[in-house]
């Protein structure tokens, strides 16, 4: 069990009060029986959550809506959880569900997970995400400025010259500017 698995399992073993369906999904190598819990009715998030997780690291995508769903959750660790499974799905459909998620106004309190999976996708619809997001969450009082840093380290890492003027715009923002001036300096 790797540790991003055993971290998940510790903690819907105590969100189930150490059940026995808990246990049973924790141990079972049958992707059948797992899928099975993403379409009954009446499962609860933590049962869901587990069996999505699982087949998404399996590259099976039937895990995919519910990790989109889990990626935007008001709850971190379960965006930890999704973001990571999402990663190693394998979906083509993921990046865009991402960037739907990331540059959604609505919903930007919870965007920041969508972002670093942007980055970690490298796919062709992370940068102009990040660019969107970034160059809306700029203003000086902004209350979700780590969602901004998240997109100002993601443009660095993936270092596309297309981010120049937002990094440029970020880096006279008080909390974005060392972090825009780096990045700046990844740019090809």
């Amino acid at each position: 069990m790797d540790e991003d698995f055993r971290s998940l399992a510790d903690r819907v073993r105590d969100e189930s009060r150490g059940s026995d369906a808990c246990e049973r999904l924790i141990a079972t190598e049958d992707p059948e029986a797992l899928a099975g819990v993403l379409v009954a009715p009446e499962q609860p998030l933590w049962a869901r959550e587990i069996a999505a997780f699982r087949l998404g690291c399996a590259g099976d995508r039937r895990a995919f809506e519910t990790l989109v769903l889990l990626l935007n959750h008001r709850d971190p660790e379960r965006c930890v959880s999704a973001s990571y499974a999402l990663a190693r799905l394998g979906d083509p459909r993921t990046p865009r569900a991402a960037a739907a998620l990331a540059t959604n106004g609505l919903r930007t309190a919870y965007a920041l997970h969508p972002v670093r999976l942007l980055t970690e996708l490298r796919a062709p619809e992370s940068v102009p995400a990040l660019i969107s997001t970034l160059e809306r969450l700029l203003a000086p009082d902004e209350p979700y400025w780590r969602v901004a840093l998240a997109c100002v380290e993601g443009l660095g890492r993936l270092g596309d010259d297309r981010a120049r003027p937002a990094l440029e715009a970020a880096r006279c923002h008080p909390r974005l500017g060392a972090a825009a001036t780096e990045a700046l300096s990844r740019l090809a």
